[in-house]
Formats: C-alpha cells, structure tokens, sequence
C-alpha cells in the first residue's frame, strides 16, 4: 500500500485553509485539492507492506510521546516543482514542536528500518497542483489565524483519476 505520516488541520483552521483555496479562484488556474486532502506530511512513505505499517505506527507513538505541542503558522505561499505549472501551497513557518516532531518520526522510521522520501521537511499545506497564475504574483489574501494541532496519522493513500483518496489508518493525539 501507498502511505504517509501527517499532522491533521484542526477543523476550524482547515475552514480558513478552504476559505482561503476558494478566494485563490481569482488568480490561479489548476487543480485545486479538495479540502478533506488538507495535511502536513511529516513523512511520505510510499509502498509498504504490513509489517512496515507497524513499525511507522510504533514511530508516530514514539515521537508523538515526545512532541512538543505543534503549531500551525502560516507565513505565506510556497511553490514546488515546475515554475510554470508547478504546485501551490500554503507554507508554515518552522515550529520547534512541527520540525521536532518530523525529525523524531524520521528518527524512528529509521531505526524501525522503514524507508521514507528523506527530502528535506517543509512544511505546507498543498492547495493547487499544476497551478498557473493569472497574475504575476498572488495577491494579499488574509491567511489562517495560527493553531494548535492535535494529531498526526498514517494514511493510506489510493491514487484514482479524480486525485487521491486518503484512508485514516492509525491516528496518535498529540499534546496540546
């Protein structure tokens, strides 16, 4: 199966996360993700086996155990890949208790001898794949109020034609 490792949005910043999605409309053309795929991938795992879905389970209680609260600041929009049609997010500022928690999953993924894409760890909120700007730049959009998260899941994720589907495997609560 197709897995990664993500801090959940608390519902209402996923709201202004959406609010914000429906107001870039305006100035971006692609293929905006829909709201229930909001996340912030710690690890990306790609195909696993059962056995490695257990072992990144006892990482995420692990370095859940050891986090930090983790808050959710944004600090602008971020793009990745291909400059023309590449993918639009809403980029986090670096937290302690953000960055603390992906280096500890990664940590023990590692010694759980589960591999992982190791790029270095940005946080974001994807919003729009092959996003091309109508503008030269994006405008001055009110951004979401910072948050606490509350929990981090392993996800399956099945890609179809529609974008992908993510399934809620195992869910750990984070400290608050």
């Amino acid at each position: 199966m197709r897995a990664f490792v993500a801090v959940d949005l608390p519902a209402e910043f996923e709201d202004e996360v959406a609010a914000l999605a429906r107001r870039l409309h305006a100035c971006v053309e692609g293929r905006f993700l829909k709201r229930q795929t909001y996340h912030v991938t710690l690890a990306f795992l790609g195909e696993i086996n059962e056995a490695d879905a257990r072992r990144a389970i006892d990482a995420l209680e692990r370095a859940c155990a050891l986090s930090a609260p983790v808050l959710l600041e944004p600090k602008g929009f971020e793009r990745f890949g291909h400059r023309r049609e590449g993918l639009l997010a809403l980029a986090l500022e670096a937290d302690p208790g953000l960055v603390g928690l992906a280096e500890n999953l990664r940590s023990g993924l590692r010694a759980q001898g589960v591999a992982y894409d190791e790029k270095r760890f940005s946080p974001h909120i994807s919003l729009v794949r092959r996003a091309r700007l109508e503008a030269p730049c994006l405008p001055d959009l009110p951004f979401p109020h910072a948050c606490v998260a509350a929990s981090a899941t392993l996800y399956k994720s099945t890609l179809t034609p529609e974008g992908a589907l993510y399934k809620p495997l195992y869910t750990v609560d984070l400290p608050v």
